[in-house]
């Protein structure tokens, strides 16, 4: 199992959609974020390669683009993700 060893790299729809959310959100997805690969993450079905990352109500998708460096490509809505 990797360990994540660096911060995350965050596309610009991630970033945006972190910066949208009161900061209670933002500090519970980023301990989430920060704790991977431990959390509720299974490969996501529709993109091979990539992740999710149940955080409540919010999802994550992400990639490893290293041994210890992940890619968020996607934050949203559990109901707007799928």
């Amino acid at each position: 199992m990797r360990e994540q060893k660096q911060l995350p790299e965050y596309t610009n729809q991630a970033k945006k959609f972190m910066d949208d959310l009161n900061k209670k959100a933002q500090q519970r997805l980023r301990k989430a974020i920060e704790k991977i690969p431990r959390g509720d993450i299974i490969p996501f079905k529709s993109k091979p390669g990539h992740f999710r990352l149940r955080v409540g109500n919010y999802r994550v998708i992400y990639k490893w683009i290293s041994d210890c460096q992940i890619l968020i490509f996607i934050i949203d809505n559990r109901g707007d993700i799928y």
